[in-house]
């Protein structure tokens, strides 16, 4: 459902997804003409040759490129396919024998990762591989991220300033696809809770990230490529429609998939609904570089130990519940205390148990308050949570 700027509600409820206005924004054709530094069109999609966007960069038209692709993300397709990204394909396979390595100490050591929207097992993922990676091998980290497309694209969307986060994910013969989803910010809230972010905070959360994935192998589409469906980015309540399953059976009947050479990048708006493929092959271990790179400003202004303040409160709070103080005074002083979001973390350490997210300090403070723990309880608990987001 689209609104005009006078109807625009406040908040968005899943009564507000209409499958039909939603198959009419989703079925418009992406038209080649709109985008001249684009090379083709595929399966609805904007498919850029990377050599000659490098030869429009250094004829002074960087920030024409970059508008152009501004454009994609936010009133196109939604989705970039970037050829030849990484044009010396020996720099990606120096990084994938670093990914392997990886991979290979994660399964000595006995560790496994699980993944947001496949069944844990299914997949090798390796968690912040960015920071792995630089550490294993640093001059290999260097050569792959001096890439000029991926600091193009992201300066596109996200400004200076922009943070890289980066997991490996590899797809074994046979793995299943993922469930269709959208990113995260919010792609990582179940519908209750997204549903209690104003509007506007939904509009908000594609523009704080960019999705990106470099393939590390050549990827037929049997191999399970990422399946996209493009412009459904524009879908304004779509954080909320992705879990109903009249929208989910319309992905499955229409998504489309690409197939990617190595040394190939997609770019993607996060609200674009996708999933994984499933690997039909029977030999092709499909690994991609998944980049998540974050704007400048998904931070606060100061630093502030909130883990201190949770500690010092608490007392107050179980006081006041006891004297009978109602819970949205008790909600709205955790609110002022504790972190309220899980993220950045240790996903490693600290994995999703009972959802996309594992629980934030907020969660575990509420929880103390509810069951009425001892300080020392809350205390222990805060501080085991912060040790686990460390890296």
């Amino acid at each position: 459902m689209s609104f005009t700027s006078e109807e625009r509600p406040a908040w968005l409820t899943e009564q507000d997804c209409d499958l039909d206005a939603f198959r009419a924004l989703v079925e418009q054709p992406t038209d080649l003409g709109d985008f001249p530094y684009a090379s083709s069109v595929e399966r609805n999609v904007l498919v850029y040759d990377s050599d000659r966007l490098r030869k429009s960069v250094a004829a002074g038209e960087r920030r024409e490129v970059q508008a152009e692709l501004v454009r994609v993300f936010a009133e196109g397709p939604g989705i970039v396919v970037l050829r030849d990204a990484f044009p010396d394909t020996q720099v990606v396979d120096r990084t994938t024998e670093v990914f392997e390595a990886l991979i290979a100490e994660q399964h000595a050591s006995g560790a496994g990762a699980g993944d947001h929207f496949a069944k844990p097992g299914a997949n090798d993922r390796v968690w912040n591989a960015l920071e792995k990676a630089a550490l294993y091998d640093p001059e290999a980290f260097a050569d792959y991220y001096a890439n000029d497309m991926l600091a193009l694209v992201s300066e596109a969307w996200l400004g200076p300033g922009y943070q890289v986060t980066s997991q490996i994910n590899v797809v074994h013969p046979g793995g299943a696809a993922q469930t269709v989803h959208r990113d995260y910010h919010l792609g990582f809230l179940g519908n209750e809770t997204a549903a209690r972010y104003p509007a506007h905070v939904h509009r908000l959360s594609p523009v704080l990230t960019l999705q990106g994935a470099v393939a590390h192998c050549d990827m037929p589409v049997e191999s399970g490529p990422t399946m996209y469906l493009p412009h459904s980015q524009k879908y304004e309540p779509g954080y909320l429609a992705w879990r109903l399953p009249e929208f989910q059976a319309y992905f499955e009947a229409h998504h489309i998939q690409l197939p990617l050479a190595k040394g190939d990048a997609a770019f993607f708006n996060p609200a674009l609904f996708h999933a994984a493929g499933t690997n039909r092959t029977a030999d092709v271990r499909r690994m991609a570089n998944l980049l998540q790179v974050s704007s400048a400003f998904g931070r606060a202004m100061e630093t502030v130990d909130r883990e201190a303040v949770s500690n010092a409160v608490f007392p107050v709070l179980l006081r006041r519940k006891a004297e009978g103080v109602r819970e949205e005074w008790l909600d709205a002083v955790v609110a002022a205390s504790a972190e309220g979001y899980p993220f950045p973390t240790n996903l490693d350490n600290d994995p999703p148990v009972e959802g996309l997210a594992p629980p934030s300090q907020a969660d575990i403070v509420r929880r103390a308050v509810r069951e009425g723990w001892a300080p020392q309880a809350l205390r222990g608990e805060l501080r085991a949570g912060a040790e686990r987001r460390e890296s």
